[in-house]
């Protein structure tokens, strides 16, 4: 089969697998929590922020909360999460531009989310998808660079790479939808360390399984 055809399968094994509207699993109830939660996430896991961010959100409601808060305090408030010092820091000057620059709204185009400080292009594009429903890009994590290298849609370990890969072969329509359908396969089935091909629903097409019939 050709790259094209191979891709549709490919969605549609992983929609019918783990369902057709997948969302983050970071804990939020609107637009303000969406972003601060999306903005720790580098570098931790989703389980890490969620423990962290409920007496966070009691505590600052708003932009302008962020913006005028003690760094010191904020540090606290993070302190479960890694690089806090810096992630403090940053969110209080992302809140600011933020405040100042785009009316307290979260900015709905990559360009504008990738000026605040602390914010990489996967940030930008989590947060445009689940904010928005705004498919500028793929959000590449951990798990989608597994997926997208063992289906061989890119033989890139940058992320950024990859993403152009992914963007070339991918229709637009399923930008969003196919980067939390890797992740979903990437925490079920293909991990980084053990591949669990016998249990895989790609087994049958992936050019990396150990288990074809």
């Amino acid at each position: 089969m050709d790259k094209k055809e191979f891709v549709e399968i490919v969605v549609k094994k992983l929609t019918l697998r783990y369902g057709e509207r997948l969302h983050t699993e970071l804990g939020h109830v609107n637009q303000t929590e969406l972003f601060v939660a999306v903005f720790l996430s580098p570098q931790c896991a989703d389980k890490q922020i969620n423990r962290i961010t409920p007496p966070l959100f009691k505590k600052f409601k708003s932009f302008e909360d962020y913006a005028d808060s003690n760094t010191r305090t904020l540090m606290r408030y993070l302190s479960g999460v890694n690089y806090y010092k810096t992630k403090a820091r940053n969110l209080k000057k992302s809140a600011k531009m933020i405040v100042e620059d785009y009316g307290g709204r979260v900015p709905r185009k990559l360009n504008q989310l990738m000026e605040l400080p602390g914010v990489g292009r996967k940030v930008a594009n989590v947060i445009l998808n689940e904010g928005f429903d705004i498919n500028e890009g793929i959000a590449i994590d951990t798990h989608c660079i597994t997926v997208a290298r063992r289906l061989h849609l890119s033989r890139h370990k940058n992320a950024d790479k990859i993403e152009q890969d992914l963007m070339k072969k991918i229709p637009k329509k399923d930008w969003q939808s196919v980067s939390n359908l890797f992740i979903a396969l990437g925490k079920d089935t293909c991990k980084a360390r053990v591949k669990e091909c016998d249990r895989c629903v790609l087994k049958d097409i992936c050019p990396s399984s150990s288990v074809k019939n």
